[in-house]
């Protein structure tokens, strides 16, 4: 059985793809009613799942109500994706951070499965046989490399 959290993010991801407009403005209490779970589980949803590094923009207001508006970054140009290395990354990544900007990359059709798990398996921690508290750095100077070369 799928996890409340993962049903939220089907349904947002859905309701983004069905949209006419780039942006999704939907009501976090007409959310979470449909979903009969506290609001706070949708804010959940949003923070953890539609992050920049996941490839979402989130705006959202309390209060009201409240809304949220999503919408997809877009590769269009690479310049959204030369901020995803500038800035997402910086001189540090945890790999689990690496994995959501990298299933990104494959949710939006700019890399494939495939050079997804080379990438992964690039930065995973037992591919990196250095001492613990350099792994991140290396990490991040690995993985901005792979980045670079898909703006090519």
């Amino acid at each position: 059985m799928a996890r409340l959290s993962d049903v939220i993010e089907e349904f947002i991801k859905e309701m983004l793809a069905d949209s006419e407009s780039s942006a999704l403005e939907i009501g976090r209490n007409e959310l979470a009613n449909y979903f009969s779970c506290a609001p706070s589980q949708i804010n959940y949803v949003l923070t953890t799942r539609f992050s920049t590094q996941s490839g979402y923009y989130v705006e959202s207001r309390r209060g009201g109500g409240g809304y949220i508006k999503i919408r997809k970054i877009q590769y269009d140009n690479n310049e959204p994706l030369a901020k995803v290395i500038n800035e997402n990354i910086g001189k540090n990544i945890t790999y689990n951070a690496s994995n959501i900007i990298i299933n990104g990359l494959v949710e939006r059709n700019i890399i494939t499965s495939r050079e997804a798990e080379i990438m992964k398996a690039a930065i995973n921690s037992r591919s990196l046989l250095i001492p613990t508290e350099n792994k991140n750095i290396v990490r991040a100077e690995i993985l901005k490399s792979m980045l670079r070369i898909i703006l090519l």
